[in-house]
C-alpha cells in the first residue's frame, strides 16, 4: 500500500483503456482528477493504435498534471490494455473507467466506502447513458428501458445488493491478483467473465444505485449494431466457458430474432396468421417507446422503436452466430499476472 494511503481513503488507481477516444478522453480526465476523494489518485490511461488525436490529448493530460500517466497497448484489445494499466498502478483499490465515461462527482469516495461496508471484492453502480445527438438521446433511452435491456440493475437502476456483474467497476488490488486479471481472450464480455470467476471463488460482487457513470452511447445505427451484436457473441462464449452462467434474459434476443424470422417465413410461403409474432414484437416495441422517450425530443422519440430493434436483433444475431474458435483456449489466468509496478 502507498505511504500516503489511510483505512479511510487508501490510495486510488484509476484505469482507463483508449483507442479513438478523441472526442470525450479530455472530459473523461477530468472527471478524474475533480473527484471529491481525500486519498492520492493516479490515473493509468492504455492507449491502443489510434487513428484519431486520442495520443496527442493524452499526451496534453500527462504534461499537465503528474497523476497522469500512459501505457502502450499496441493489440488495442480492451482486457489486454487493462492488464496493462492494472500492471502499471500502484495503489490497492483499482478503478476501471472507459474512455467515454463521466465520473459523478463522489464515485470514487462512495466506492471506497462501499468496499469497507460490504466486504465485497468488487463495487459498481448505474451505466446511466446520455446522450448529446438526437439519435444517441434515442439509443439512451433504450438503454436505460426495461424493454431494451431487461431487469439488468445497472442500466436501469434498482436496489443495492450482491450482484452478477457491474458495470465497470472498483476492485480490491488483491482480488485481480488472485484472479490475474482479465482473460486476454475475451475481446468483448470481459467484465462480466472476470466477475463470474471473482464469485466462483467466494468473492461478492456489490452492485449499488449510489454510484453512477455518465456514459456517451454509439453516434451511429452501424455502430450501436457492432457494438450489440459483439456483445451477443461474446456473451456466449461466456457460456461455454461457464456452465451455468446463462440465464433468460441473455436467451430472450436470439429466441425473438428465431421467432421473427420464422414468422416472417411462414406468412410469405404459408399463411398470413405468421405475421403474428413479427407483428407483435412491433406492436411491443412501439408501444415501450412511449414511456422510454418521455421528456425527450420528437426527433429521438421517434428514433427509439430503431434503437431498441437494433439492439435485440444485433444482439439475438451475435448470440447466434457466435463461432466455436472464439477464446478457444482453456482459462489459465488464475495465475497472478498483473501484479503492481511496485509491489502494492
Amino acid at each position: 500500500m502507498n505511504a500516503k494511503s489511510d483505512v479511510r481513503h487508501p490510495a486510488v488507481s484509476v484505469i482507463m483503456p483508449v483507442l479513438n477516444e478523441e472526442r470525450h478522453l479530455r472530459q473523461a480526465v477530468h472527471a478524474i482528477l475533480a473527484q471529491e476523494y481525500d486519498g492520492e489518485l493516479e490515473v493509468v490511461i492504455a492507449l491502443g493504435p489510434s487513428t484519431d488525436r486520442t495520443d496527442e490529448i493524452a499526451a496534453e493530460l500527462v504534461r499537465e498534471d503528474p497523476r497522469v500517466h500512459t501505457v502502450p497497448n499496441p493489440s488495442g484489445r480492451t482486457p489486454a490494455a487493462l492488464n496493462a494499466a492494472i500492471k502499471a498502478s500502484r495503489h490497492p483499490v483499482v478503478v476501471r473507467v472507459d474512455g467515454h465515461g463521466m465520473l459523478s462527482p463522489n464515485y470514487i469516495a462512495t466506492a471506497v466506502r462501499l468496499l469497507e461496508e460490504t466486504g465485497a471484492q468488487n463495487v459498481g453502480g448505474i451505466m446511466h447513458a446520455e446522450g448529446e445527438t438526437a439519435w444517441e438521446k434515442a439509443v439512451a433511452a433504450a438503454m436505460t428501458s426495461k424493454i431494451g435491456v431487461g431487469n439488468a440493475a445497472f442500466h436501469t437502476g434498482g436496489e443495492a445488493g450482491p450482484a452478477e456483474t457491474v458495470y465497470l467497476g472498483v476492485f480490491r488490488r488483491e482480488a485481480l491478483e488472485q484472479q490475474g486479471g482479465y482473460n486476454e481472450e475475451f475481446i468483448r464480455a470481459q467484465d462480466w467473465e472476470l466477475n463470474f470467476r471473482i464469485r466462483e471463488a467466494g468473492g461478492l460482487i456489490w452492485f449499488s444505485p449510489e454510484l453512477k457513470v455518465s456514459y456517451r452511447p454509439r453516434p451511429t445505427v452501424r455502430a450501436l449494431a457492432k457494438q450489440y451484436k459483439d456483445y451477443g457473441r461474446w456473451r456466449h462464449v461466456v457460456a461455454r466457458y461457464h456452465a451455468g452462467s446463462i440465464n433468460l434474459r441473455y436467451l430472450a434476443p436470439p429466441t425473438a430474432l428465431c421467432a421473427i424470422a420464422a414468422g416472417l417465413v411462414v406468412g410469405a410461403v404459408l399463411t398470413p396468421w405468421g405475421l403474428v409474432v413479427p407483428g407483435g414484437y412491433l406492436a411491443a416495441i412501439l408501444l415501450g417507446s412511449i414511456p422510454a422517450g418521455r421528456g425527450l425530443p420528437w426527433r429521438s422519440r421517434l428514433q427509439i422503436p430503431v434503437a431498441l430493434a437494433t439492439m435485440h436483433m444485433s444482439w439475438g444475431w451475435g448470440f447466434l452466430t457466435s463461432p466455436r474458435s472464439l477464446a478457444k483456449k482453456v482459462i489459465a489466468s488464475r495465475r497472478p499476472a498483473v501484479t503492481a509496478a511496485d509491489g502494492g
